[in-house]
C-alpha cells in the first residue's frame, strides 16, 4: 500500500512540474496531477524499456515521472490538435 502512495505523491509533484514546463494550453492542476500519476508508470515503463533505473531515490523517481508527464502531456497536446 505504501508503494501505491509513493507512485500517487511522486507522480502529483511531478505532474505539477510538467503542467508548468509543458506551457501553452494548459489542463489545470487536477488533470495535471492526473497525468502525473499516469505519467509515473509510462515513465517507469519507458525507462524499464532502456534498461535505466530510476536511482536516487525519490528525487530519481521524480525525473521519471516527470519524463512520462511530459510524454503524456505532448501526445495528448498532438491529439487535441488532430
Amino acid at each position: 500500500m505504501s508503494g501505491l502512495v509513493w507512485w500517487l505523491v511522486v507522480g502529483g509533484i511531478a505532474g505539477l512540474l510538467a503542467g508548468l514546463v509543458m506551457k501553452g494550453g494548459g489542463y489545470g492542476v487536477v488533470a495535471d496531477i492526473v497525468l502525473g500519476i499516469l505519467g509515473a508508470f509510462v515513465g517507469g515503463w519507458l525507462f524499464g524499456l532502456l534498461g535505466l533505473g530510476a536511482g536516487g531515490g525519490m528525487l530519481g523517481s521524480i525525473v521519471v515521472a516527470f519524463i512520462g508527464a511530459c510524454v503524456l502531456i505532448g501526445i495528448t497536446r498532438l491529439l487535441k490538435r488532430a
